[in-house]
């Protein structure tokens, strides 16, 4: 069961000028791990997530990460492939979730991310994110686990050779 970032199925189209090959090939593996059905993908019921991927993939398109675009838009309301979770807009704002931790240190995380942060808290599993090439995570790895929360990063090699050019 894992929650998926949009920049995994970006990675796996060979969208990112960043990853690797070997990071654009275990995106697309784990990808393809959900779509057969060895893995369940974790949503919001409210697509915050999937209007996400909707517009950063292409649903015609042929690669791994559009494959993936389409296989959610059919697989959505499935329970055997997708859990739907309930998050909670806090007056309204679009990024900011009763979900999300209430943690100063995480004040300054991408506030486009925190619906990821906010489902994975609110399934009762707490299941991973998938992250591949998003830098932005790495300096709150401490601060997401102190607060329960698994962020996977499977492209950990070009992060750091990110970090490291920066």
């Amino acid at each position: 069961m894992v929650v998926v970032d949009t920049n995994v199925a970006v990675v796996a189209n060979a969208l990112s000028k960043q990853a690797s090959e070997d990071c654009v090939e275990t995106c697309a593996e784990r990808l393809e791990e959900i779509m057969r059905g060895e893995v369940k993908l974790v949503l919001d019921d409210n697509w915050q997530i999937l209007g996400e991927y909707a517009q950063n993939l292409h649903f015609t398109g042929n690669d791994v990460g559009d494959r993936f675009l389409r296989w959610v838009l059919r697989n959505w309301r499935n329970p055997k492939r997708c859990d739907l979770i309930h998050i909670t807009p806090i007056d309204g704002l679009e990024n900011t979730f009763e979900e999300f931790p209430d943690d100063p240190a995480l004040d300054d995380f991408d506030p486009d991310d925190r619906k990821f942060i906010a489902v994975a808290v609110a399934h009762s599993e707490r299941p991973a994110i998938l992250q591949a090439v998003d830098s932005g995570w790495w300096d709150f790895r401490d601060v997401f686990h102190r607060n329960g929360v698994t962020v996977a990063f499977i492209c950990e090699d070009d992060i750091q050779r990110l970090r490291e050019d920066t």
